[in-house]
């Protein structure tokens, strides 16, 4: 099926030495499920949190079939092309024809700043709502998702989603002695998936480029800096094995190292937020079939009971989740962290046209650079 998202782009001069990047907006196209019933929330956006390696992009895809949404990307590094592997884009398999917006269409070396994002995230699930269904909003940083709902910053023409829309907060949790222990094994994955071919084809375009800009500052490529000139530099194999296996332990540690950090952001806006938490701990220590039915269980059907409800209250059209089931407790969660953003997303031909972002002829979404903090600095 065709997807509505970002990934045919075309690059434009500009005489401000900055790059310009214009959406070619498909046609109006009828998205996979059936939009809500009427006699829901109309103006309503389902936001899944958590640190990376959780099952944010996993649980926004079984809620899409469930309520009939799309998925808006909102991982900074995600809307890069390239470096699949490495940044863990969410599979053609995984995405069980859900469409998924913002994924892909950045060149590498450009900058695509939270504002930029705020600007065609929240464009996306206008369209999406407009068209009946449900802007579920994942990814993997969290300055982005709070920028997005509540605004702020110096385009007071772009206030966040929370003025627009219902929100609902749901944040995936794992235990961070086992979340630490399955990403370490994921990093171990991607090196089998290709990961260390995908950074190798992307330092041998520039071996001089800035880690601090574009997609060069996903966790996976700075690391592998040292071992990837030692190619070039020496033909002693003990040696370049040495480099190869400490890029990847770094890899490893700072991987964890962000988990921490995403979580003492969502503690953060649980502060301000109603946010519901709903623990994958046991999903994530069961293996095969049996984790599957645990995810099910402590995962899925609870966090659709809680957005059964947000969008249709209680009673005939939803089920009555008490609120005792689902309250966070920040003072038990150990200070890991993740900033993630999921989006759902229909048509954005409708935002698209009431935005000025035609397909064709005149003035088309523009996506301009800006200098963006290194990968660690902004989670």
């Amino acid at each position: 099926m065709l997807m509505a998202h970002f990934n045919n782009l075309q690059i434009i001069p500009a005489t401000d030495r900055r790059r310009i990047i214009r959406p070619v907006w498909p046609e109006p196209i009828a998205m996979c499920g059936p939009s809500f019933p009427m006699s829901r929330k109309n103006k309503a956006v389902v936001v899944v949190m958590g640190a990376t390696g959780t099952g944010k992009s996993r649980l926004a895809v079984d809620l899409a079939l469930r309520f009939g949404g799309e998925v808006v990307n909102s991982d900074k590094m995600q809307v890069y092309d390239g470096l699949d592997v490495v940044t863990n884009k969410v599979t053609d398999a995984e995405r069980r024809g859900v469409p998924h917006h913002l994924i892909g269409g950045v060149p590498p070396d450009a900058d695509y700043a939270a504002a930029e994002f705020c600007r065609d995230a929240a464009a996306v699930a206008e369209a999406i709502a407009r068209c009946g269904r449900l802007p579920i909003v994942a990814g993997g940083s969290n300055s982005y998702i709070e920028k997005l709902i509540d605004g702020g910053g110096t385009d007071a023409a772009s206030p966040g989603l929370a003025s627009r829309f219902d929100c609902c907060f749901l944040w995936v949790d794992v235990a961070p002695p086992l979340l630490h222990e399955f990403v370490a094994e994921r990093v171990d994955q991607m090196v089998e998936r290709g990961m260390i071919a995908e950074v190798r084809a992307l330092f041998d375009t520039n071996p001089k480029a800035d880690y601090t800009k574009g997609v060069r500052r996903a966790i996976g490529v700075p690391e592998m800096d040292g071992y990837l000139r030692s190619e070039r530099s020496t033909s002693d194999e003990k040696e370049r094995s040495r480099l190869l296996a400490a890029a990847i332990d770094e890899i490893k540690a700072n991987t964890c190292k962000l988990t921490c950090c995403q979580l003492e952001k969502i503690r953060r806006l649980c502060s301000r937020w109603d946010v519901r938490r709903v623990d994958a701990t046991e999903a994530f220590r069961r293996r095969g079939r049996d984790a599957d039915a645990a995810w099910e269980a402590a995962v899925v059907d609870p966090s659709a009971r809680i957005v059964k409800r947000f969008l249709y209250g209680g009673g005939e059209s939803g089920d009555d989740v008490g609120d005792d089931e689902f309250d966070v407790n920040v003072a038990n969660v150990a200070n890991a962290g993740n900033r993630t953003i999921v989006f759902t997303a229909a048509t954005v031909a409708a935002a698209a046209a009431e935005k000025g972002f035609g397909g064709g002829g005149g003035g088309g979404a523009k996506i301009t650079t800006s200098t963006l903090a290194a990968v660690g600095a902004t989670v």
